[in-house]
């Protein structure tokens, strides 16, 4: 039986204690004393025995209470400890002053392919096989910068905290660290979790028949383990899309990382996708680097712009595309991993193979599966309901109440045929958020914030938009719009194919709406 002996501090109080049960012939076989209570472990002790003993502690100046506890804090504590220790992914090594290991978890004995117990005593030196890592260690009281290391052949990120006498290192003599080890996989994940807050179709905001399309196809492709390439204009939302396939996936729970071939040179996008080794360029992080490649193991590869991507990288990427291996910039060995490439671009890739711009083999490779984003034009019913959704996410941001678009702001943004498609409607939402403290937002708000949605007087949307200003209520506004626009436009075009051609839109779009209105010679046409 286990006991709490609490008691007032006066000096000689816990001897006085352990004495009585001296007296009684009682094996003690732990003791933890504080401040205020002596926690004893007492086999012998049963809960007949009990009564009499409290009567005897309690005889004792300054004992208050005697209570039965499960365990003694200590023991408690070293049990979570090495629950802790024992469910932590992460490779933790505790090491002394000298550099050897004191304690380990369970993740470090597997990826050392040692016991606990033999890891205990063994020199960080006789591990990695690097006596330069311990020296830098020792000599720097266990503060240095993280670098890339070697268990067995596998690579693994090794960050290293001072363990010091005192609880503020500043204070304390080091007696020694606690060394992690991160496995390229498990970086990918982190950084997966960080940029990456959840995913799913359900981000693809829009109910018009071009998206519900989208995503229909994209949830079939998903499932299927095969490279895909998702082709659209700028700023239609290609990434969003590969995210909510990799969802989708069976990867969902592996990292999902992107590249964006324009955004770096190409020494650059090499490096970051395959990754280096210490000393393969100058400025090269000490002890090398994994590439998002290595990292994103399991999971899914995301390409962005993989038109602008060299040749050079192009016949790289191949070639790991064919075998799935690839070496980093500065290696002789080959690394193998599972990953899932899918590679998007707003350009004409078959045009880029004809001038010679675009591998063709590689095109093929990555051409498995396609998707294709509708353009924003295509889709003028989900201009007003991402306009909310971009409203609220900007409010939100300035701290700022939730407005509303007023009439003519409503038709000034279904008129306009946003060359930048998505990612130009968010940017002018967020700018006439920002540059506005009003609760309705008219369209010379986002004159303000675009410099060009508004339409000039006397122009096609200029009196279209005006047929709009009759009313407040937004869906009779858009409609207004809407069947004014058409009625003006369609004795110029008189059949859907060629008004879509016009409005450069949908044949089957301009189709439903003419027969919504009631327009003649509507149907068919």
């Amino acid at each position: 039986m286990r006991i709490d002996v609490q008691f007032a501090d006066r000096v000689g109080i816990a001897h006085e204690i352990l004495a009585v049960l001296a007296r009684r012939n009682m094996n003690v076989v732990a003791v933890e004393v504080d401040s205020s209570d002596v926690f004893i472990d007492i086999p012998q002790l049963t809960s007949e025995l009990l009564p009499s003993l409290r009567q005897d502690f309690l005889g004792i100046a300054g004992v208050l209470n005697v209570v039965v506890v499960d365990v003694l804090p200590g023991a408690r504590r070293r049990l979570h400890l090495d629950t802790l220790m024992t469910v932590m992914a992460d490779p933790v090594m505790a090491v002394d002053a000298a550099g050897r290991v004191v304690a380990a978890n369970a993740a470090a004995a597997s990826v050392t392919h040692l016991q606990e117990t033999e890891l205990e005593g063994k020199a960080l030196e006789e591990l990695f096989g690097e006596a330069a890592l311990q020296e830098e260690l020792l000599a720097g009281n266990f503060l240095a910068p993280a670098r890339e290391v070697r268990l067995h052949g596998e690579p693994f990120l090794l960050e290293v905290t001072p363990v010091s006498e005192a609880l503020d290192s500043a204070l304390g003599q080091t007696i020694g660290g606690v060394i992690t080890l991160h496995a390229p996989r498990r970086l990918g994940g982190r950084l997966h979790a960080l940029q990456h807050g959840g995913g799913g179709f359900d981000v693809l905001i829009g109910d018009a028949e071009p998206i519900r399309a989208l995503k229909a196809r994209a949830a079939r492709v998903a499932t299927v383990d095969a490279p895909l390439l998702i082709v659209g204009e700028t700023g239609t939302g290609k990434e969003l899309v590969a995210q909510a396939c990799h969802a989708a996936s069976q990867r969902a729970n592996a990292p999902f990382l992107a590249l964006n071939c324009a955004a770096l040179p190409e020494s650059l996008a090499e490096s970051e996708l395959f990754g280096y080794m210490s000393g393969a360029f100058t400025g090269a992080q000490r002890g090398g680097k994994p590439g998002l490649i290595e990292m994103a193991d399991g999971g899914t590869v995301f390409l962005d712009e993989i038109g602008e991507m060299s040749l050079y990288l192009q016949a790289k990427l191949l070639r790991f595309l064919n075998d799935g291996k690839f070496r980093r910039i500065g290696s002789d060995r080959e690394i193998r991993v599972n990953v899932r490439i899918i590679s998007a671009t707003h350009r004409n890739l078959r045009k880029m193979v004809a001038e010679g711009a675009f591998r063709e083999d590689l095109y093929y490779r990555l051409n498995v599966l396609q998707l294709e984003v509708p353009p924003l034009r295509e889709r003028p019913d989900d201009i007003l309901p991402l306009a909310r959704h971009f409203i609220e996410r900007a409010s939100a941001q300035a701290q700022k109440p939730v407005c509303r678009l007023g009439a003519q702001a409503c038709a000034a943004l279904v008129s306009y045929h946003w060359p930048g498609n998505v990612r130009q409607l968010q940017n002018v939402m967020f700018r006439a958020i920002t540059m506005t403290d009003k609760r309705v937002l008219d369209e010379t708000d986002l004159d303000l914030a675009e410099g060009g949605v508004r339409p000039a007087a006397g122009t096609e949307r200029g009196w279209a938009m005006q047929a709009a200003q009759a009313s407040e209520d937004w869906d009779n506004s858009v409609a207004n719009f809407e069947r004014s626009l058409l009625e003006k436009l369609y004795p110029q075009y008189p059949s859907s194919r060629k008004l879509a051609v016009r409005l450069k839109t949908s044949h089957s779009m301009i189709a439903n709406k003419l027969r919504k209105y009631g327009i003649p010679k509507a149907s068919g046409n």
